[in-house]
């Protein structure tokens, strides 16, 4: 199998060793963790990977499970070859990609996290900014995921400073990944309320009291 640059799909984070025999519990980024069923051959590469298959670590997924309790909404991954602590010590951090063609197809109202990056927010017909990042709120010690909650898209203004805007399907109006652009209608104010300090910069201080 060959992949451009860019054209690779996330399925998952690994985040560290779960038991004894070389296991991984990683992050899910899809909703079809089923599909670790059905194709086993995976490629493994640090987050943002954007090179060619040949640069990255194939890879064979030999078993996989749902694990409940703190984990619950997490996997659990095992590779061929990966028989020890120390063998998935040497994963942890990696994601697991496949070519973008092979993602499965999603309904008309979803998108993939990969195809928000990069797209310009508008407000209004006003770009508020271009998406870095997709927040999925958790439980207090970051072991579950609400799913109830809406993700949180970190934006990034012209101007440097980072926004957090709620992705909740009442503000969305129109999605174009071909176009990168994200067209929402937001409360008003909420923009200004979200902003953070412009990066590089100091917060401003208030004036000194008149003498």
């Amino acid at each position: 199998m060959t992949a451009n640059r860019s054209s690779w799909i996330a399925l998952a984070h690994l985040l560290r060793p779960q038991g004894r025999k070389g296991e991984l519990l990683a992050e899910l980024f899809t909703d079809f963790p089923e599909r670790f069923e059905e194709r086993k051959q995976v490629f493994l590469a640090p987050p943002g990977f954007e090179g060619e298959a040949v640069q990255a670590r194939a890879a064979e997924v030999v078993a996989f499970w749902l694990p409940m309790g703190k984990n619950e909404g997490r996997i659990v991954l095992q590779f061929a070859g990966i028989e020890s602590i120390t063998d998935a010590e040497k994963l942890a951090g990696l994601e697991v990609i496949v070519a973008d063609e092979e993602r499965m197809p999603l309904d008309d109202d979803s998108i993939y996290v990969s195809e928000l990056i990069g797209c310009t927010v508008y407000d209004s017909l006003t770009a508020v900014g271009v998406i870095a990042d997709v927040h999925f709120p958790a439980t207090a010690d970051g072991t579950r995921r609400l799913d109830e909650a809406a993700p949180l898209l970190e934006v990034t203004s012209a101007e440097g400073e980072e926004i957090l805007i709620p992705f909740a399907k009442a503000f969305v109006v129109s999605i174009d990944p071909k176009a990168k652009r994200v067209d929402m209608a937001l409360p008003k104010g909420l923009v200004d309320v979200n902003r953070s300090t412009r990066v590089g910069e100091d917060a401003e201080t208030p004036d000194e009291p008149k003498q």
